[in-house]
């Protein structure tokens, strides 16, 4: 697969197949507070192409000019010291630059993850000396961990508490500072090299699993498309300039019309049931298909929650929380949930 060459980015439009992860992601995007994505597959099935291929559609944010943590200036109660200093002195320069996907190594160490304090400066100058980590750069960023189910299981923790709870913190003997990391988590894994822990798993709000394409003619045009970026990346950006255009006027459409969708009583009552249905752990499931539902609807440009967005947020948000499967075959079912929730609760 073809990913970034510097200033060449294969379009995202252009991905064939993988409607799904492409949704996924979309959705995430639209509303920053569904909380990430797992993607599951086969090496070679446009995991990693299809998560760089996103910047294309990645709006331009706000922030603090020279800020190492990407301070809003939308939002001074999370400003990190050094901002909150300038905006006493009303000297925060407010400038654009585009979001970001930020990549995560393997090898990566809590210091170099999380940032260090000079303790030794701290107790011989009396000043506070801290270098941050990656995840000040990841602040209002994507943040991508290609094989996650490879890296270190401190740091996996690590990183899902952070993003859960949006601030990370580092302690050196007794010595303590935190800042804001809000990051959108999204993360690849071949099955095959290992799995991630169940309560890892439940903690990514959404799951896709990628699959080789079989049908011809689908695998005909990938391979034209792949051929030609390698001969004429301009071009074949070219050609996709239009759908990258139009897909990022609906992400920005839906996210503004997000606040105007409702989830009727009844609708939340359905993927109550669905969850109960399916022996869901905790109530993480219901919230996650909720916010994912609705999502979904504003991408569409509805202002209702209806029972086609409540099945497509499930089909997302469910698979890897089940305990049980309510269905004969031992899989996951869009079509056989759309019954379920039809003959039931319809």
């Amino acid at each position: 697969m073809v990913g970034e060459v510097r200033d060449r980015l294969y379009p995202f439009s252009a991905v064939v197949g993988l409607n799904l992860l492409k949704l996924a992601l979309i959705l995430n995007l639209i509303n920053r507070d569904i909380g990430g994505v797992l993607i599951k597959g086969d090496k070679g099935t446009g995991k990693s192409l299809t998560v760089n291929s996103f910047r294309n559609l990645l709006p331009f944010i706000r922030v603090i000019e020279g800020c190492e943590f990407n301070c809003s200036p939308e939002e001074p109660e999370k400003f990190c010291l050094e901002c909150k200093e300038k905006a006493k002195n009303d000297k925060l320069n407010i400038i654009t630059k585009k979001m970001d996907v930020i990549d995560l190594p393997l090898n990566i160490t809590e210091d170099r993850l999380i940032g260090t304090i000079d303790v030794e400066k701290v107790l011989q100058d009396g000043v506070k000396s801290f270098e941050p980590g990656l995840l000040a750069r990841a602040n209002k960023n994507i943040l991508y961990i290609d094989q996650i189910n490879l890296l270190d299981h401190h740091i996996v923790d690590l990183l899902l508490d952070v993003a859960a709870m949006k601030m990370v913190t580092v302690e050196r003997e007794g010595i303590s500072t935190n800042y804001m990391s809000d990051f959108m988590l999204v993360a690849s894994m071949n099955p095959e090299e290992g799995f991630l822990r169940p309560q890892l798993l439940d903690r990514f709000s959404l799951q896709v699993e990628t699959e080789t394409i079989n049908n011809l003619d689908k695998r005909l045009e990938l391979i034209k498309i792949n051929r030609n970026f390698l001969e004429d990346p301009y071009g074949t950006m070219r050609n996709y300039k239009d759908d990258e255009i139009k897909l990022r006027e609906n992400i920005h459409k839906a996210n503004k019309k997000l606040g105007e969708v409702e989830l009727s009583d009844k609708m939340l009552s359905i993927i109550c049931r669905i969850c109960r249905e399916f022996d869901i752990d905790g109530h993480r499931g219901d919230i996650i298909i909720a916010r994912t539902a609705t999502t979904h609807a504003a991408y569409n440009g509805r202002t209702s929650v209806s029972i086609e967005d409540i099945i497509q947020a499930a089909e997302l948000a469910l698979p890897h929380r089940m305990r049980k499967q309510p269905f004969e075959i031992g899989e996951f079912s869009k079509e056989k949930l759309r019954t379920l929730v039809e003959e039931k609760w319809g």
